[in-house]
């Protein structure tokens, strides 16, 4: 095979609201969510079953019980047995990567139309017990049941909430939390900084969901006829510090409260705090639940063709994807990735950061965010804060805001800057990006259709 020059484009896209985790959707498995979303996929467009090639998702928290989940939602989902699927995990840059693979798909000839997305139901992330299967208390489920007391302080078994170790980077052993605390310690990202960004985004977040912004592409969750879930859940839990800002200052911080302290964060993190020593009586602990985005629930999907097979289906063409780019830098500022990313795709489309008229950004702490504008401007002639400042980066609210169901997050990103960039008659080039645990960073950039 031999790749072939198409222009290949977005042609729509749902998702589900966007639940907290333990809250409506947490009896909904990340399958069930997929499902939803390809059915509603394929009813807001009209597209018949055969016509999809295969289904790319994103899924971060994976486990046996929905072996390849692409392939199990397809089906469940009634697309044909014939669809191509597969799954994807690149932790929450999943289902950029799912866009970008389809892509590649098409213009290998591979196929003509492919359903991307992802799916995350984090209130179903089970406990895990880790050993080996000849020790003689894990043979059998049943040698696990009869020794259960027992499994607790056994030095070769290990009991984990998959949660935690899922959201702990494995080879520096840090939690992602402190990967922001990190990079707010490094570039003196002041607690007030991070909550007044938090705030800005709670206000634009809840704005447009009360203006019916969401709307346009949210599929309610229902459960035997009656809607379970209809609108996002977070920005409403936030309503009442947008109408009182002054509960961000109640919130504890991570890292210097519940017997922790900045000191020791410090000990234990100097590695990695380039430039920085404690110092007492200055140095603060910053980062909190509030200016953290939140655990959650929730699947997107887009449909990715060609520009060709869009128009004979006849299809609405939103965007061309333009260009992406995907980067690694060190696991301890992972947030700080999508500036590598942004410069990767920029380049590739032969674009300024200027050229950019809508951002996607990816908030998965106040921190990162604010670092990204640091290190951009700094280093790479990239003015987040400038665009942050025309309004033009998160417009109706970003993670912080909405919550972040993992892999689905790369294209409920996509989702945003498609509807907002259709708002927007002088909009012509938006950007996506997002950070993601292990230091990686994914960039991609849109052509309004």
């Amino acid at each position: 095979m031999k790749p072939t020059a198409k222009k290949v484009v977005i042609c729509g896209g749902v998702r589900t609201p966007i639940g907290h985790m333990g809250k409506a959707l947490t009896r909904f498995l990340p399958e069930d969510l997929m499902e939803i979303a390809i059915r509603g996929l394929m009813h807001r467009t009209s597209i018949y079953p055969q016509a999809v090639d295969g289904v790319l998702v994103g899924w971060v928290g994976q486990g046996s019980h929905a072996p390849n989940i692409a392939r199990v939602s397809a089906l469940k989902a009634g697309l044909p047995e014939k669809v191509q699927a597969y799954t994807i995990q690149q932790n929450c840059i999943s289902s950029l990567e799912t866009v970008a693979a389809a892509y590649r798909h098409i213009i290998m000839g591979d196929g003509d139309l492919y359903l991307a997305g992802g799916t995350e139901s984090m209130s179903n992330f089970p406990y895990a017990i880790r050993g080996p299967r000849d020790h003689k208390k894990l043979r059998s489920l049943e040698t696990v049941k009869s020794n259960w007391n027992d499994l607790w302080d056994d030095p070769d078994i290990f009991i984990t909430d998959t949660t935690e170790e899922g959201l702990t980077d494995p080879l520096c052993k840090i939690n992602m939390a402190a990967t922001a605390e990190i990079c707010a310690q490094i570039h003196s990202i002041s607690r007030q900084a991070q909550d007044a960004y938090a705030l800005a985004g709670f206000k634009k977040g809840l704005t447009a969901q009360q203006r019916g912004f969401y709307k346009s592409h949210i599929i309610p969750v229902t459960s035997k006829g009656e809607v379970v879930c209809g609108r996002d859940e977070y920005p409403f839990l936030r309503e009442s510090i947008v109408e009182k800002p002054k509960l961000l200052e109640k919130a504890p911080a991570l890292f210097d409260s519940h017997g922790t302290s900045i000191e020791s964060f410090y000990r234990e993190n100097q590695k990695y705090i380039v430039g920085k020593d404690f110092e007492e009586g200055r140095t603060k602990a910053t980062v909190t639940l509030f200016n953290a985005c939140a655990r959650s629930d929730g699947a997107a999907a887009v449909i990715v063709t060609s520009e060709e097979r869009a128009r004979d289906l006849g299809l609405e063409i939103m965007a061309e994807v333009h260009s992406w780019g995907f980067w690694g830098t060190s696991p301890a500022y992972m947030g700080i990735a999508p500036v590598f990313a942004t410069g990767v795709a920029l380049e590739r489309a032969g674009m300024r950061f200027t050229d950019l008229d809508h951002i996607e950004l990816h908030e998965a702490f106040a921190a990162t965010c604010l670092s990204i504008f640091r290190v951009g401007k700094e280093k790479y002639r990239q003015n987040w804060e400038s665009a942050n400042e025309q309004g033009i980066i998160n417009p109706n609210g970003g993670t912080l805001s909405l919550g972040h169901p993992l892999a689905a997050t790369g294209v409920r990103l996509l989702l945003n800057l498609i509807y907002s960039m259709k708002e927007n008659p002088n909009a012509r080039f938006g950007l996506a990006a997002a950070c993601a645990s292990g230091g990686l960073g994914g960039a991609m950039i849109l052509k309004k259709g």
